[in-house]
C-alpha cells in the first residue's frame, strides 16, 4: 500500500541518499520508520544535525528558519526537508540525546526503535486529524507490530521523559482500533498485538 505518490517518494529517497553522501545526520520521521518496517514510504525528509552541518547545508541550499515549529526547512516544491538541531528543536526528546544512541540501519543513522516510536507518538499527538497525523498513525502501528519491539524499554522511556499522558493517549488509541487494513493487520492480528502490548506494559 502506498500513502504518497510513488514518483514523489522516489525523488524524496534519492534526495535523502544524496544527503547521506555529503552530510552527517540522524534520520528520523517516516523514512526512519520505513528502514525498520519496510511498509509505507515517506515523502518529507526529517533529520537531526549539529550546527556545523547546518552551516554546511546553508552553503548548498536555501535553508529557512521556522521559529514557530522550532526547526529549519528546505523546500523543493514536491517535498520538504525538516532539519532539527540541539537546544532549539522540540521533538519530544532532546536531539542530542537521540544522536548519542543512534544506530546504523541500512547505511543511515536512526534512533533506536523504541525511541523512534516515542518521537512518532509525540508528532502524532500534535497532528491528529491531519493528513500527516493519519500517516503518523500508520507509522505507529508499523513499528508496534515489529517482533523485536522492546516494550519494557518503551515503558522506561515513558518514565524517563515523563510521557505518561502521551502513553495514555496511545493506549486509548490502540484500544479503539480493531484493524489497520493499510498494513494488512486484521482483527485477529490486532488482538494478538494488543495482548502483547498490554501484557508487556501490565495494563
Amino acid at each position: 500500500m502506498q500513502f504518497y505518490h510513488d514518483i514523489v517518494t522516489e525523488k524524496s529517497f534519492r534526495f535523502l541518499q544524496d544527503l547521506r553522501r555529503k552530510y552527517k545526520f540522524v534520520l528520523i520521521g517516516g523514512w526512519a520508520v520505513f528502514l525498520y518496517s519496510h511498509s509505507l514510504k515517506s515523502k518529507d525528509v526529517d533529520i537531526i544535525v549539529d550546527y556545523e552541518e547546518l552551516a554546511s547545508l546553508k552553503e548548498s541550499y536555501d535553508v529557512f528558519k521556522n521559529d514557530r515549529l522550532k526547526k529549519y526547512e528546505i523546500k523543493t516544491g514536491e517535498f520538504d526537508i525538516d532539519i532539527y538541531v540541539p537546544l532549539y528543536s522540540q521533538i519530544g526528546i532532546e536531539p542530542e540525546e537521540i544522536k548519542k544512541e543512534a544506530v546504523n540501519k541500512e547505511g543511515f543513522f536512526v534512533p533506536r526503535l523504541e525511541t523512534l516510536f516515542v518521537l512518532k507518538l509525540y508528532a502524532w499527538r500534535e497532528r491528529q486529524g491531519s493528513l500527516k497525523g493519519g500517516k503518523d498513525e500508520l507509522d505507529i502501528f508499523s513499528l508496534a507490530a515489529l517482533p523485536e519491539f522492546d516494550w519494557p524499554r518503551y515503558s522506561e522511556l515513558i518514565k524517563k521523559y515523563k510521557f505518561e499522558s502521551l502513553n495514555g493517549d496511545f493506549l486509548k488509541f490502540i484500544k479503539r482500533t480493531t484493524r489497520v487494513s493499510e498494513l494488512e493487520i486484521n482483527e485477529q492480528r490486532m488482538a494478538k498485538l494488543k495482548k502483547k502490548i498490554f501484557d508487556s506494559m501490565k495494563v
